[in-house]
């Protein structure tokens, strides 16, 4: 797995989350109206959850996202979908805006996307790999600007 990332790469870490696929939907959401086409990474039962919370989070509202946990399987006529919720965002097709990583690694292939968006819960274990990742960032030569979430 590389990480090649540029020096003036920047990721923005949202910590003190409680909730963090409900925080991830509302950011999804707030993406998506600004037409942002995202990629989300993370363990595939976490984005299982996320994509069944995307279908019920906003009465009001459809976000068009895919979930992409094999993405070779995934038909060509949904390439252009807004939102890719997959384990490998390197993967993902087309230019891509915006990662948001609900993962416990740093996400290989980052350095492909103008925005880094990683969610950090108030759990404890949660923290601390959260607390690894940060560092993690800081060695790849990105600047980790955080932004504390108080819900």
């Amino acid at each position: 797995m590389t990480h090649d990332a540029p020096a003036a790469g920047k990721v923005e870490f949202h910590h003190g989350v409680g909730d963090k696929l409900a925080y991830a939907c509302r950011l999804l959401r707030k993406a998506y109206r600004a037409g942002a086409r995202v990629v989300v990474t993370g363990d595939d039962a976490t984005l299982r959850t996320l994509d069944r919370q995307l279908w019920t989070f906003d009465e009001q509202e459809f976000l068009p996202h895919v979930l992409a946990i094999a993405p070779a399987d995934v038909p060509v006529r949904q390439h252009d979908t807004a939102i890719w919720l997959t384990t490998d965002a390197e993967s993902a097709p087309g230019e891509r805006h915006v990662l948001v990583n609900l993962g416990h690694p740093v996400p290989a292939g980052m350095a492909r996307f103008p925005r880094v968006f990683d969610i950090v819960s108030s759990e404890a274990e949660d923290r601390q790999q959260g607390r690894q990742r940060w560092k993690q960032y800081a060695t790849l030569g990105w600047q980790v600007q955080p932004h504390e979430v108080k819900e």
